[in-house]
């Protein structure tokens, strides 16, 4: 985990891979990292980077993940509203809210993303695809797919705490 001085990010790297080339002379390698970066407040990112040295691409996958930053709506700031699926290619993860005290229970990639977002209670599985490109997009697509009691009382043209009610029923 690295800490940016004059905007509070915090970034984790989740993978480094080397991809060779394979040219006249030999091969040629190079480094590709995937980096995970958020404010800890609700907004979170990844990017991902491709250089001959290895400190090279994280710094660009930090810059894609700082570009490409999402806010996702937190219930009370440690845990999702609803519980969610998110899907890309092969991979397939199920997140869910938890209790408070619950902590972070996920595996590989998105324990960084949720670290990052600033979730402290969540149950995430991850069912398919173990690549973590997979598993970092579906993330990032349960979170689209996740609405906040706000935005789902907006469009049943009811109030918030109707919403709220219904759930705990």
């Amino acid at each position: 985990m690295f800490d940016d001085e004059n905007s509070n990010l915090s970034e984790h790297l989740v993978t480094i891979n080397r991809v060779a080339k394979v040219v006249k002379g030999g091969r040629r390698f190079g480094f590709a990292a995937i980096v995970v970066v958020g404010d800890t407040k609700g907004k979170v990112g990844f990017g991902t980077g491709k250089a001959k040295e290895v400190p090279e691409a994280i710094r660009k996958a930090s810059e894609n993940a700082k570009n490409k930053m999402i806010r996702v709506h937190l219930k009370e700031g440690r845990t999702l509203h609803h519980d969610v699926v998110g899907k890309f290619g092969a991979g397939k993860v199920i997140l869910r809210t938890s209790k408070p005290g619950t902590g972070i229970i996920a595996g590989g990639p998105m324990r960084y993303i949720f670290e990052s977002l600033g979730i402290k209670d969540i149950v995430a599985k991850s069912n398919g695809s173990s690549n973590p490109h997979n598993m970092i997009k579906a993330t990032f697509n349960a979170f689209q797919n996740s609405e906040s009691p706000k935005s789902v009382a907006s469009k049943r043209s009811k109030k918030i705490s109707e919403i709220i009610e219904s759930k705990e029923k």
